[in-house]
Formats: structure tokens, C-alpha cells, sequence
């Protein structure tokens, strides 16, 4: 199994000290856990993009071409890049950019986006955002492959014999489908043969066991290996520690503030206490063997290769989120990837 620490950057009060950072501040902290990742010799490290309060993450290339030039061996991703929002040819010039400045590290995820800002701020309505992120994908993905492109689509104009430049260093990038809820990003991800991300965050197992099922059985349907279909999954918090009490009790004030932004925003509450969530949701919090034992069980149901944690540390000093991630790293990391092969993450 490969492992990646992500973020999608929220903007808050810490849940236990109560003190908000400086939007400054805030941004260079995801910088330095990009560093410390690498150093802990995570797989990847991921940022997402959203485009309305409380998050600042509404530029993933710029923030990951400042941690592409801070590290030099850990992959790059987007968690995931709203590329319904993009145009498409405005996202390959950005991330083949990326591309050469990393490396050749970088790894793309892609979908729709949500939030009620989008359709203010881009004109993106719920009626037209698959067919969006639909066309916008097929039109990226041709940019990438090929040198002149001619083009003509509904939402944005038609190219002719078009050119874009730099061309990138990765022939081609990987382009992973993030899905939450809907088989219409698990469809384009079968279509072309690509890797599906499941969120695996708001809800227990089963809809999104259901959605992965429906991958592999489309990804059959269009002719291809079913062995060849690669599967990720995130989580819906992360925090380890030696014994599985002081685990709950140091996540516990994080649980109880998503929860209050939750009643806050008139959110419906899937999970009600932090004992809930550790039981049905895909949350990882508790002992190295608790953690151990839950991804097990989902990797039963879901047969996914990479996972995805949360590695903001929001709550935690310093001191604190440093050993929760090595702890996943010395007595986490090694038993899974022991037990669950995986392929590499570079193409």
C-alpha cells in the first residue's frame, strides 16, 4: 500500500486553543508539513481545491510549485482539481508547468468540485457541472497527449491546429477520477482507464464500496484487465497513538468543532459523537493496531492500493503531530504495506 498526507487547507480557530492563525501563516504550514512528510518518507502529499470559506485552498499550483520547490522526492497531487470550474487549457499550461518544476512528480486528480460558491464565482450550476468537468477532461486530457490540438465543445471556444506550451515533461501524466457520490466520475474513469480516488469521508462504507464495485464492473465493461484497475481512498481523520484512549481523547476536541461547523452550516449529521464516527466512518483514530485492523477492513470491501490522511494537525502541537506521523510511518505504514501490494505511484 502507498500512502499520501493530504490537505484541503481549512481556515479556523484551532479547536483547542482556540487561536487563529494569520492567513500567511496558515498557507506556510502546509508548506512545512509537505517538508515534513517527505522527510517522514510519505508516498505523496496532496492539496485540494475550494473555492468558498472556511478553506484556502483555492490555488493549488502555486502552493504545490512552493513545496515542489522545497522537496525533491515526494509525488505532488491534487486533492482533487474542480476541473468543471477550469478551463482546460488554462489547467495544462498551469500544471505541465508544475510538471517540469517538480521533476516530473506530479499527479493529477480531478472532479467536479462542490460548494454553493462555485456556481457565484464560475457560473458552474449543479444542471451542467459533470457535462462541465466531462468535456473539460476529455479536452485536457488530448492537450497533454498531443502537440496540435483541433477541438470544438459547448463551454468554452473551439481550437484549431491549437498549440500549448510548456509541453510537459511526464508523456503523459497520471489522472486519477475523485469520487464522492455519483457514477458519473466513476464512468469517465472507466471510459478512459483511469484510477478512481474514492473521498470515503461523509458517509460508513457502503456507498462508496458501491461506487468502487461499479468502477471495476464498467472498467470490465469497456474491455480492460480488471487487474489492472487501480483503486485510493481517503479518511476521514487521522490521529494515532500508543494507547487507543489518549487517541480518542486528543482527537475528540477536533471532532467536536467539525462537528459545531457542521450544525453551523445546517449540515446534516452523519456521525453524532467521536465514538460514532470511530465505529462507522472511515475515520483513523486509536492504537497502531486499531488503524491497522480498520484499513484492513476497508481494503476488503474496497481492494484500494493508496490511502489518503489528513495531515493538517489542527488541535495538536507541534510535538504532537510530528509523532502521530511518524508513528503512522514506523508501526502503520510497514504492516500494510507488508500485507496490501501496490504499484508504483510514478507512471
Amino acid at each position: 500500500m502507498k500512502f499520501l498526507a493530504m490537505t484541503l487547507i481549512p481556515y479556523a480557530p484551532d479547536p483547542v486553543t482556540g487561536i487563529q492563525p494569520s492567513t500567511t501563516d496558515r498557507l506556510r504550514s502546509v508548506v512545512d508539513i509537505a517538508v515534513l512528510s517527505e522527510e517522514l518518507e510519505f508516498d505523496g502529499y496532496g492539496v485540494g481545491e475550494r473555492h468558498e470559506r472556511p478553506f484556502l485552498s483555492s490555488s493549488p499550483p502555486v502552493i504545490l510549485s512552493h513545496i515542489a520547490a522545497r522537496t525533491s522526492t515526494i509525488r505532488l497531487y491534487t486533492t482533487v482539481t474542480t476541473l468543471s470550474l477550469l478551463d482546460p487549457v488554462r489547467a495544462f499550461e498551469d500544471y505541465s508547468t508544475l510538471d517540469h518544476l517538480s521533476g516530473g512528480r506530479l499527479d493529477l486528480m480531478i472532479g467536479k468540485g462542490n460548494g454553493a460558491a462555485q456556481a457565484q464565482l464560475f457560473h458552474v450550476t449543479t444542471e451542467d457541472q459533470w457535462e462541465r468537468n466531462r468535456e473539460g477532461y476529455e479536452l485536457f486530457r488530448r492537450l497533454w497527449r498531443e502537440d496540435k490540438v483541433t477541438w470544438s465543445g459547448q463551454f468554452r471556444p473551439s481550437l484549431d491546429e491549437a498549440e500549448t506550451w510548456p509541453r510537459p515533461l511526464q508523456q503523459p501524466v497520471r489522472i486519477w477520477h475523485g469520487s464522492a457520490t455519483s457514477e458519473a466520475s466513476v464512468e469517465l474513469a472507466a471510459k478512459w482507464g483511469d484510477p478512481l480516488f474514492s473521498a470515503n469521508v461523509t458517509n460508513p462504507i457502503e456507498p462508496y464500496a458501491a461506487l468502487v464495485k461499479h468502477y471495476r464492473e464498467r472498467w470490465v465493461h469497456h474491455g480492460r484487465d480488471p487487474k489492472d484497475a487501480l483503486v485510493g481512498a481517503g479518511s476521514a481523520g487521522y490521529y494515532c497513538a500508543k494507547d487507543s484512549q489518549d487517541a480518542i481523547d486528543t482527537y475528540r476536541p477536533m471532532f467536536e468543532a467539525r462537528k459545531a461547523a457542521f450544525l453551523r452550516q445546517g449540515m446534516p449529521l452523519v456521525f453524532d459523537s467521536v465514538e460514532d464516527a470511530i465505529e462507522r466512518s472511515s475515520a483513523l483514530i486509536g492504537s497502531p493496531q486499531q488503524i491497522v485492523d480498520k484499513v484492513m477492513r476497508y481494503h476488503e470491501q474496497m481492494g484500494h492500493e493508496v490511502l489518503s490522511i489528513n495531515a493538517d494537525g489542527a488541535g495538536l502541537t507541534p510535538s504532537q503531530h510530528r509523532e502521530t506521523l511518524e508513528l503512522f510511518q514506523s508501526d502503520i505504514a510497514p504492516a500494510l504495506r507488508k500485507t496490501i501490494p501496490s504499484r508504483s505511484l510514478a507512471q
